[in-house]
């Protein structure tokens, strides 16, 4: 074993390798037996690629070259697709359009050229149609305007079914095809916040009867409603603190499935989330998380029994069942990557249809996370995940402790994932500890814990970083002196307010995040538009408070290091958010560097750019803490050093 300073240590996962040999996995769908999922590759510029499982090995891609299925509602996408007796439905990322496709046929487009995104598709075959939540584009004078239309498949025509909310999502069709469900919202309320279940009755026109409402509210976040094969409709609801599965009864009554402190449902960030399938009426498959961690387990809807499933993943996902019984879902964990699994419930024997990667790697380079909880502000206690420093070839000399990378996700109404994550392990092979926070108001904790950032976005996520930091300093195991902050979109507002209203860090890099809180409230897109609301608060009313809480005002406070990373194509976070940072710290003259993806959108998902924001937050702190890497890294200009 080879003595070297931390931050020196020669890895085997390198940016290349994170590149070239991992993909992303999501939306697996069953129809029937047949299995697809769709596969985001870095190195086809991020494009989403629908794939059908083949027990051979060479599943094969079913979207052809110029297609992207991916969708671009409320500007995050998900829910994308759907098949269906074999034919393909999806949105296709370039124009928006939703094209109908075959096995014997190439994608055909069923929805006109213009300015309307679609998702959520479901069929409706007693009416020969489509029904989907549409987010309409058209007029650039005013909101985009939601609604869930219908789509025939023999005319073509498209007509709104529901209309009249801000927001919509998940409709569902009863088995009989006699009722519909779907979810709603308005502003300035977060789906995670208040959502609306309803119901109403398809008649023979396809026209719908009178909307009933039949759970949620101003204080309930409702998830996920779905029907069973017999007809009874299931939801996910947080009105017990914990997002838990309910029933509805045949007498409109709401009945509890199984009453448990851990959330059985994800924020509604994205559409096609999928945490719950029926692997017959009388038995679900759910996955729930718990302290962090994700587990799954089956619930017997006559007896209410539960089941835990004993597994080693701890982050589950896009939970499916086939019709043979057969639960499918993508899982991963600390030391295995993130793959699409197939669960026999019976013989408990797993099959695993496709890894996110193919990685010979000997598993003594793979730090394995720790879950801490600390004291933070109040009293209160919050939570992170810590990775030590873990390369089985080096060791630091004696005394020295390690610089510590403190991740603040984004959201920020999110966790931080336990499963095996190529990119932290860049950082803990070279010698960094890592540490992923769940600051107040991340979710896997409850509604209450969520709440904490109820008007303290800026303060709680900020105070809970830094006391988590200051945690491990306490204890010893990292270094004071060497503390640096990173997160992305939210994270990247934390980066900037910790970082300017706190003096822990000595550097930090912000990835496409917000420094003026103001711009932010008046030029991010429709779904986050009233999002501020209950983080900050009303605005222009509370203007004072926005203004205190925004690191572009108080410039003159930051005094370390930092480094910006930027798409130049994001509407979610526009580039001027950072460029007013870069500009202030430039003149102020702090090491500071910027880094621009002109055709990137809000995440970077084309390969050379994830290749080179890694590289260059590494061999940026390698300038601002004086080690040397070992391997060379493409320099970056850093201004000011």
């Amino acid at each position: 074993m080879t003595t070297a300073p931390f931050g020196s240590w020669k890895s085997p996962i390198t940016s290349d390798l994170i590149i070239s040999q991992t993909i992303g996995l999501g939306g697996v769908i069953a129809d029937g037996e047949d299995i697809y999922w769709l596969e985001i590759r870095p190195t086809e510029k991020g494009r989403n690629v629908l794939v059908k499982y083949n027990p051979d090995g060479k599943s094969p891609d079913l979207t052809p070259p110029a297609f992207n299925v991916r969708s671009r509602v409320h500007e995050y996408g998900g829910g994308a697709y759907l098949i269906t007796a074999g034919t393909i439905y999806f949105s296709n990322f370039t124009d928006g359009r939703i094209y109908q496709q075959t096995a014997a046929s190439q994608p055909q487009p069923i929805t006109p050229e213009g300015k309307r995104r679609y998702t959520d598709i479901i069929i409706d075959r007693h009416q020969n149609r489509l029904i989907c939540v549409c987010e309409d584009h058209s007029d650039p004078d005013r909101e985009s305007e939601n609604t869930i239309v219908t789509i025939d498949l023999t005319t073509g025509v498209i007509a709104n079914l529901i209309s009249g909310e801000d927001f919509y999502s998940s409709p569902c069709l009863s088995p009989d095809g006699s009722h519909l469900a779907w979810l709603s919202w308005h502003h300035p309320y977060m789906p995670w916040d208040s959502t609306y279940l309803w119901l109403a009755e398809v008649n023979e026109d396809g026209s719908l009867g009178e909307a009933k409402l039949v759970a949620g509210g101003k204080n309930e976040s409702i998830c996920e409603p779905k029907w069973s094969s017999d007809g009874k409709l299931y939801f996910s609801s947080d009105r017990n603190d914990w997002w838990n599965i309910y029933r509805r009864n045949e007498d409109e009554t709401i009945e509890s499935l199984y009453e448990m402190q851990a959330e059985f449902a994800y924020p509604h960030w994205i559409f096609g989330l999928s945490t719950y399938a029926f692997l017959s009426p009388d038995q679900i498959i759910c996955t729930y998380s718990q302290n962090g961690s994700w587990y799954l387990s089956t619930i017997d809807t006559r007896t209410k029994e539960f089941a835990k499933i004993e597994t080693s993943y701890t982050n589950i996902s896009s939970v499916q069942a086939t019709n043979n019984g057969q639960a499918l879902f993508i899982a991963g964990s600390p030391t295995e990557p993130t793959a699409v699994i197939k669960l026999d419930l019976v013989t408990k024997e797993k099959e695993i249809l496709k890894e996110s990667g193919k990685l010979n790697l000997d598993s003594s380079y793979l730090s394995v996370p720790e879950a801490i909880s600390f004291t933070t502000e109040n009293g209160l206690t919050a939570y992170a995940w810590y990775y030590p420093p873990q390369n089985k070839d080096f060791s630091a000399p004696e005394g020295e402790l390690p610089p510590l990378l403190v991740k603040s996700h984004g959201g920020p109404t999110a966790a931080a994932s336990v499963s095996l994550s190529l990119r932290i392990q860049y950082w803990t092979s070279r010698g960094f500890g890592y540490l992923d926070v769940n600051y107040g108001g991340s979710i896997g904790y409850g509604r209450q814990y969520r709440q904490r950032l109820e008007k303290n976005w800026g303060i709680v996520d900020v105070d809970d970083c830094v006391n988590a930091a200051k945690y491990l300093v306490q204890q010893g195991r990292v270094d004071g002196d060497r503390l640096v902050i990173s997160g992305g979109s939210a994270g990247g507002y934390t980066t900037l307010a910790a970082l300017t209203f706190r003096d822990t860090f000595k550097a930090g890099a912000s990835y496409y995040g917000v420094s003026d809180l103001e711009i932010l409230a008046r030029d991010t897109h429709k779904f986050e538009s009233r999002y501020l609301d209950g983080l900050i608060g009303v605005y222009p009313d509370e203007k004072d408070i926005y203004e205190a809480r925004s690191p572009i005002h108080f410039t003159e406070q930051l005094s370390c290091p930092v480094i910006f990373f930027q798409g130049g194509e994001d509407k979610v976070v526009p580039p001027n958010q950072a460029e007013m940072m870069f500009t202030a710290i430039r003149k102020k003259g702090l090491p500071v560097a910027y880094v621009l993806f002109e055709n990137e959108g809000h995440g970077f998902r084309q390969g050379e750019n994830i290749k080179k924001a890694l590289d260059s937050e590494f061999y940026f702190y390698s300038r601002v803490f004086n080690f040397k890497p070992a391997d060379p890294i493409e320099a970056i200009e850093i201004i000011n050093l």
